[in-house]
């Protein structure tokens, strides 16, 4: 079995995934993925220098986060490009690691971590959707001071994805991790329970 995982910047994921894994279920991460597909002599980071230029390279020929995410967050053109050019490589080697996660163990749960799950229209890819949902307030209060940016930057990131609350109402499963730890521990030992993983 598997289920996609998301939610928005700064809801938590992580912080589920790792709950999750800890209790057995295999984790497929998709940031680690799109890390690894603009890695020098990869071709998507071949094509992001033709299509942004050599100023988001840093000296080592490595990819500059931060140039291109100044480039791409503040202009939704430029984002769909990046998106474009990335986006094919990251779902081919998600489906591999699936694929191959659930020959070696079919009666374990995978995880796949997918921060714009429903943005990027993954949902056919799994079985069920959690999405790991905090309030708007709390995003901002969280990313403000996990990024140390400005109320204006971080409105801007979270606005670059689908409102949360639209993502909470499209979900299958909810884990609320807009409090406590506790209480998200509590739901995911129920999730887990539910799905006959205990």
């Amino acid at each position: 079995m598997n289920i996609g995982l998301t939610g928005g910047i700064a809801t938590g994921k992580s912080t589920v995934s790792r709950l999750l894994t800890e209790r057995g279920a295999a984790l497929v991460d998709l940031d680690r993925i799109a890390r690894e597909v603009v890695e020098p002599g990869q071709a998507p980071l071949r094509q992001i220098v033709q299509r942004f230029g050599q100023a988001v390279l840093n000296e080592d020929g490595t990819l500059n986060r931060s140039k291109l995410g100044a480039i791409v967050f503040s202009n939704e053109a430029e984002r769909k490009a990046l998106e474009a050019i990335t986006h094919p490589a990251i779902r081919a080697s998600m489906r591999d690691q699936m694929e191959a996660l659930q020959r070696e163990r079919p009666d374990r749960l995978v995880v796949v971590d997918v921060p714009l799950l429903y943005e990027s229209g993954l949902q056919p890819f799994f079985e069920r959707v959690m999405v790991v949902y905090a309030p708007r307030a709390v995003q901002l209060e969280r990313l403000m001071k996990r990024n140390a940016l400005s109320e204006e930057e971080a409105m801007q990131r979270i606005n670059a994805q689908m409102d949360i609350e639209e993502k909470r109402r499209l979900a299958d499963i909810v884990i609320d991790n807009g409090s406590s730890l506790e209480h998200t521990v509590e739901q995911v030992d129920r999730f887990w329970r539910d799905m006959g993983l205990a």
